[in-house]
C-alpha cells in the first residue's frame, strides 16, 4: 500500500504542518508586540506622584508596554494599594495609546507623630502614614493629640479645627499660594510657614483678603528671614508690616 510504500510522507506532512503553526504564532505574537505597543500614555489626576512613577507602577514587567496585555490585566480592576492614592483607572484607547487616570486621597495636612508623618483629611481622619514629607501639603502644628490610629480621626480637643484647616488649604490653592506649615496657637489664632519667612494671619477673620495678599507680597521677601504680620488687615484697612529676624 502507499501508505506502507512511502512510510515518511506522512511524517514529513505533520512536521511541515507543524512547522506552518509554530511560525502562524510567532508572526501572531509578532504582530501583537509591535502592534500593540504602547507609545503614548496620558496621565492625568496626579499631584504626589509624577507621570514617570505612575507609569512604572502600571507598566511593570515583560508585557507592561502592550496595550493588550494591560486591557486585560486591569479589565473591571481598579489599582488600590498605592500610598496617597484611593484608585487607578487603566483605559487601552488605541492600540498606541493608554489613559492612566489617579484619583488621589484628599489631603489636608499631616501630623507629625513618632518620626513618621501622619496625613488625615478634611475631616481629621488619617488616610496615610509616611516617612518623607509630600510637596503641597502642610503640616499642621499646634494641636494637641495623645495617640494616632490609621483610618481613624485625630482625637483633638476641637473639631472644628481641621474646617479651618480645609478653609486656609482651599484659599492657598486658589491663589496658588501652598505654604509649608500652618501653626494654631492656644486660641487658635495662625501663622503660615514659607520657609524662613512667617505669616501671621490671627483669627480667621477676612481671611479671603488677608491671603489674596500673599502673591504680590511673597516674591519680594524671598531670602529675608521675619514675620509679616497681616492680622490687622482689611480692604479698609491695609495694614501690613514686616519684621525681620
Amino acid at each position: 500500500m502507499a501508505s506502507e510504500r512511502f512510510p515518511n510522507i506522512h511524517l514529513k506532512v505533520k512536521i511541515i504542518v507543524v512547522l506552518g503553526v509554530i511560525n502562524l504564532l510567532l508572526l501572531s505574537f509578532y504582530f501583537v508586540l509591535v502592534h500593540y505597543a504602547v507609545k503614548n500614555v496620558i496621565v492625568d489626576g496626579n499631584k504626589h506622584y509624577s507621570a514617570e512613577e505612575i507609569k512604572s507602577m502600571i507598566m511593570k514587567g515583560w508585557l507592561g508596554d502592550n496595550s493588550l496585555y494591560l486591557s486585560m490585566k486591569y479589565k473591571n480592576k481598579d489599582i488600590d494599594d498605592v500610598p496617597f492614592v484611593e484608585t487607578m483607572d487603566v483605559v487601552v484607547q488605541s492600540n498606541d495609546t493608554i489613559r492612566i487616570s489617579v484619583y488621589e486621597k484628599a489631603l489636608a495636612g499631616y501630623v507629625e507623630y513618632l518620626g513618621r508623618y501622619m496625613y488625615f483629611d478634611n475631616e481629621g481622619v488619617v488616610v496615610e502614614a509616611s516617612k518623607v514629607t509630600t510637596q503641597g501639603i502642610p503640616q499642621v502644628t499646634g494641636i494637641k493629640f495623645d495617640h494616632v490610629v490609621l483610618h481613624e480621626k485625630l482625637p483633638v480637643e476641637n473639631d472644628a479645627i481641621f474646617q479651618d484647616v480645609l478653609t486656609i488649604t482651599k484659599l492657598l490653592n486658589k491663589y496658588d499660594i501652598i505654604c509649608d506649615r500652618i501653626q494654631f496657637d492656644k486660641d487658635y489664632n495662625v501663622m503660615l510657614g514659607y520657609g524662613d519667612v512667617k505669616v501671621n494671619i490671627g483669627r480667621l477673620e477676612n481671611l479671603d483678603e488677608k491671603l489674596m495678599q500673599l502673591p504680590y507680597i511673597l516674591p519680594a521677601l524671598e531670602g529675608k528671614k521675619g514675620t509679616l504680620d497681616l492680622q490687622s488687615y482689611t480692604s479698609d484697612r491695609q495694614s501690613i508690616s514686616f519684621e525681620t529676624e
